[in-house]
């Protein structure tokens, strides 16, 4: 049975793209702890064309998403594998001002009032996530990262995201390995 409403976020989890000869590569996806909230927009355009003094014809483009992940914190590993972040020969983690950041998938999971429903997003950009803290006062209010990212077509598939419910085969290993499309038998 389908959800009637969607609520919560967890089981944040990255894997990083690797290009070779225009084949998109998967890393094994690892956790990404203390997820706050993933707020996306889609990005594109509508385009109205008018004729016959109507509005003759209508096309819109799907450039994904973009939007927030706000988190606890990001992990280190993280910073480091999708960031470029160096750690020294004393563990020692440095922001490189010449690193590239590396477009990953990030998978995630909805709860809702009957299942919990997973996704991916198989092409993400980064930005460097906020800096930020604040005294502690005579309570202790938690401070968060909130990173900015875009949520792009795969360029080799052109899939933007995918879901997947409780029951269908591949829910219990989503976060695994990241699921890309299969072709139907007899399309």
């Amino acid at each position: 049975m389908a959800n009637k409403v969607k609520y919560g976020l967890k089981n944040v989890h990255y894997a990083v793209i690797t290009e070779n000869n225009g084949k998109i590569t998967y890393d094994t996806p690892k956790p990404i702890p203390g997820a706050v909230s993933l707020t996306l927009s889609p990005r594109g355009e509508r385009t109205d064309f008018y004729a016959d003094d109507m509005l003759y014809y209508t096309a819109s483009t799907n450039d994904g998403y973009e939007g927030d992940l706000e988190v606890a914190l990001f992990p280190d590993d993280f910073k480091k594998d999708v960031l470029g972040y160096k750690e020294d020969a004393n563990g020692v983690l440095f922001e490189d001002a010449n690193a590239v950041p590396k477009s990953f998938a990030l998978l995630f999971e909805f709860s809702g009032d009957k299942n919990a429903v997973r996704h991916v997003l198989y092409n993400v950009s980064p930005s460097r996530p906020n800096l930020q803290s604040s005294t502690k006062t005579n309570t202790s209010e938690p401070q968060t990262e909130t990173m900015s990212i875009v949520a792009s077509p795969a360029p080799d598939t052109g899939m933007v995201k995918a879901k997947v419910e409780p029951g269908q085969a591949q829910y219990e290993t989503w976060y695994q390995q990241v699921y890309t499309y299969v072709e139907p038998t007899g399309a």
